[in-house]
């Protein structure tokens, strides 16, 4: 277990001894968990610091009609609970649960305490605290400031920079792509047959090609 945890740059500047001391004491432990399981449900209290060690997680809202929302994606790499663990309310303010099958690792708050006296690990600490909230802000705007329709172009044009073309393919289906705009799914078909209708776009299932956008006159 300790070549695992050597191998995450979160914890590659820890000391050796001090990530030794934490397994055998049991603050650091390995959990597998199968697709559907929920790690986390709204109000339960944050104790440890959650690392994805593989798999995808997402926090959901569950709306009064049975809705549910999905508001943030965990990947590998990311770290779940690390702006909670030390703040005056450590409840969960929304569930989590797996997409896929998932390994997470999880650090009792006695453990990240010891960390932190290691500069390199608060370093990367921080930096993760730092790109949860920009993913965070980014899902704000899209729920406050911008059109369904915008938000879809935008998701587009950032799909069409990493496959390098503007024939792009929908790497999720069209509910988990719903999901992501936080629609359901006949508001997200109105959308894109609104797009195609002005000309914005070419869909063929998930195969979508992004047309020049008209020039006003």
């Amino acid at each position: 277990m300790l070549e695992i945890l050597k191998q995450i740059a979160l914890l590659s500047d820890v000391d050796l001894e001090l990530l030794e001391k934490h397994v055998n004491e049991n603050h650091i432990y390995i959990r597998n968990y199968r697709k559907g399981d929920t790690l986390h449900s709204q109000n339960d209290a944050c104790s440890t610091l959650d690392y994805v060690l593989s798999g995808s997680l997402v926090a959901y809202s569950l709306a009064e009609s049975g809705s549910a929302t999905n508001v943030f994606e965990f990947k590998k790499d990311r770290l779940i609970g690390a702006n909670l663990l030390f703040g005056d309310d450590r409840k969960y303010p929304l569930s989590i649960y797996c997409l896929t099958d998932s390994t997470l690792i999880h650090i009792s708050s006695e453990a990240v305490r010891d960390f932190f006296h290691c500069h390199g690990f608060v370093l990367k600490f921080v930096r993760s605290l730092s790109n949860n909230s920009q993913g965070m802000n980014q899902k704000i705007a899209m729920f406050t400031q911008k059109s369904l329709k915008e938000n879809i172009l935008d998701y587009l044009d950032q799909i069409s920079i990493q496959q390098n073309s503007k024939m792009v393919k929908i790497p999720i289906s069209k509910r988990q792509l719903a999901d992501y705009f936080g629609v359901q799914r006949p508001s997200l078909f109105r959308a894109l047959k609104s797009l195609k209708d002005e000309g914005s776009l070419k869909i063929n299932n998930r195969e979508i090609v992004i047309l020049e956008k008209p020039v006003d006159s």
